[in-house]
């Protein structure tokens, strides 16, 4: 189902990507923004289930400007190794880089949305505020979100996270929800990365039903 390609960013920068299509017509295009493990085969797995979902899935690898190719697993040296890289490009790079893949997807026909993981939580979060053109975004566990969280989103969004994740404490929720009291919230009986079902915080049950979730919004609003 899926497939490499090559994006364009508008300052030169060519990046690799991985796109998965649907069979039938497309509901859409959805940018799947990676963790800070790369486009590994857990995110090619995610954009493979989106296509399922009638999806053109599209995972820019946002970390090629520092090292192409860059792909780990979960240990904690892949942790530090992820970080390192990530502090290396900072946010705005990475925008530019996902603002590529929104453009190629507008190219398919169809409104775009952006759905992220981690750290591509926080930067679906930037799609939404920094982004024309980008539909529905929706964020799982994203710990910049607090951050950025004074920014105004011009489009729907929908944010995850996990009441036991330690790296995204309460206050932050509270901060966002204090800045964009209309944005939805779900907190889910997990810790951080309970999504990826390829790390020990996997929990079923929440990752469930934050898709459930996830494809009712992007129906609703793409």
């Amino acid at each position: 189902m899926g497939e490499k390609l090559t994006l364009h960013a508008e300052d030169g920068h060519k990046l690799s990507a991985y796109r998965a299509t649907p069979a039938g017509t497309p509901r859409g295009g959805l940018v799947i923004v990676q963790e800070i493990f790369g486009v590994n085969a857990h995110i090619r797995r995610v954009c493979d289930g989106f296509a399922a979902e009638g999806y053109v899935a599209l995972a820019p690898a946002l970390f090629d400007r520092v090292e192409p190719g860059y792909e780990t697993g979960y240990g904690q040296d892949d942790i530090e190794r992820g970080r390192n890289v990530r502090q290396k490009l900072g946010w705005d790079l990475m925008v530019t880089d996902t603002r590529a893949a929104v453009e190629q997807l507008k190219k398919t026909g169809g409104k775009v949305g952006v759905v992220g993981y981690c750290m591509g939580g926080s930067m679906a979060w930037l799609a939404a505020t920094r982004i024309p053109g980008v539909a529905a975004a929706v964020g799982y566990y994203g710990g910049a979100v607090a951050e950025f969280a004074d920014e105004s989103p011009r489009c729907p969004v929908l944010l995850h996270f996990g009441e036991s994740d330690a790296t995204i404490p309460r206050a932050q929720w509270d901060k966002i929800r204090d800045a964009q009291p209309t944005v939805p919230m779900h907190i889910y009986p997990a810790g951080h990365g309970f999504n990826c079902d390829a790390r020990g915080s996997y929990h079923e049950p929440s990752a469930r039903l934050a898709r459930e979730r996830t494809l009712e919004f992007l129906k609703r609003h793409m």
